[in-house]
């Protein structure tokens, strides 16, 4: 028994080793781009940024796969990130593109991928206002009919309580 629980605290060591090793050595970011919105629709604007760079550095950003171009990223207010923006072409074509950019200093390169679709993630929003039917209102642009339609009602929901009372008193209709 104790030698299997050796046996396998042995193996977990070797591969959090193993895993620390692999672990890449440079510092400041996570190393990739990061792209806001992910989705977007043609005609678009989206906006960059990165920390794989350090501080102060700008950023050679390349959205030539969309048909964007080339953009700079240049340092933001936090520390030690670049940002920059560039706008989605109205021509392009749905699909995934790799949004590259490049360090100026260390010329290392950082990713990110956009998403371009035909339909808008924002949420929908509801109509608003009247619906032109041509069949009219409740209270239509004629004063005199509008009288009329109220006078009507009120004649009817008289004489129902008058029959209703009649009823009720056992005198018949």
């Amino acid at each position: 028994m104790r030698r299997t629980a050796r046996l396998l605290t042995a193996a977990a060591c070797a591969v959090a080793v193993a895993g620390l090793a692999a672990a890449p050595a440079y510092g400041g970011g996570d190393g990739k781009l990061e792209v806001y919105p992910s989705a977007v629709v043609p005609g678009g604007q989206v906006t960059v940024n990165t920390a794989a760079c350090g501080d102060g550095g700008t950023v050679a950003g390349d959205a030539s796969a969309v048909g964007a171009g080339a953009f700079t990223l240049a340092p933001s207010a936090r520390d030690g990130e670049a940002i920059g923006r560039f706008r989605v072409p109205p021509s392009a074509q749905p699909g995934t593109y790799e949004i590259a950019g490049t360090c100026a200093e260390s010329g290392r390169r950082v990713v990110g991928d956009l998403v371009v679709t035909l339909t808008s993630t924002r949420q929908q929003v509801s109509p608003r206002g009247s619906v032109k039917t041509g069949v009219g209102g409740a209270l239509g642009p004629d004063p005199v009919q509008t009288a009329a339609g109220v006078a009507a009602l009120a004649v009817a929901a008289a004489g129902g309580t008058w029959l209703l009372h009649r009823r009720a008193r056992g005198d018949g209709i």
